[in-house]
């Protein structure tokens, strides 16, 4: 309930792979929000983020873009030097995406309670009361 209004999502995981391309118009059309997500323990997966955010803001610029990283549990062991880059890139897309950036883990339950507030404040323009989590190496909450 938000402001005694039921709010309900529709959520669709289209899985990255290139073959469901074509179902990307039937997911973004009508979307008030759009994940992006990649895997923060597989830093190719960014990269793919492009292709998808050209093709689904091309559909519905209206939506708003939230950059995910998941597996925030194996990130956290990956070598400093390694966790440096993919934060310093993930930052990067985010800023040109324009969108909030968050890591998660759902095996530890690190921020994904807290994604879809993010995700409420933005498309219901609301003051997002969470504290924002900037640090390198950090669970990232930049909104």
């Amino acid at each position: 309930m938000l402001r005694n209004t039921e709010v309900t999502f529709s959520i669709w995981d289209l899985g990255g792979q290139r073959e469901f391309l074509s179902m990307l118009p039937l997911v973004v059309n009508d979307a008030a929000a759009v994940f992006f997500m990649f895997d923060l323990s597989r830093p190719a997966t960014l990269s793919s983020v492009k292709e998808w955010y050209r093709q689904a803001h091309a559909l519905n610029s209206r939506a708003i873009s939230i950059l995910v990283g998941t597996k925030y549990d194996t990130y956290v062991g990956l070598p400093a030097e390694e966790r440096n880059e993919i934060d310093r890139k993930a930052r990067k897309y985010a800023k040109v995406m324009k969108a909030p950036l968050v890591f998660t883990s759902s095996t530890h339950s690190v921020n994904v309670q807290n994604l879809y507030k993010i995700v409420l404040a933005k498309v219901f323009d609301l003051r997002c009361t969470l504290d924002k989590i900037t640090g390198v190496g950090e669970p990232l909450l930049v909104f």
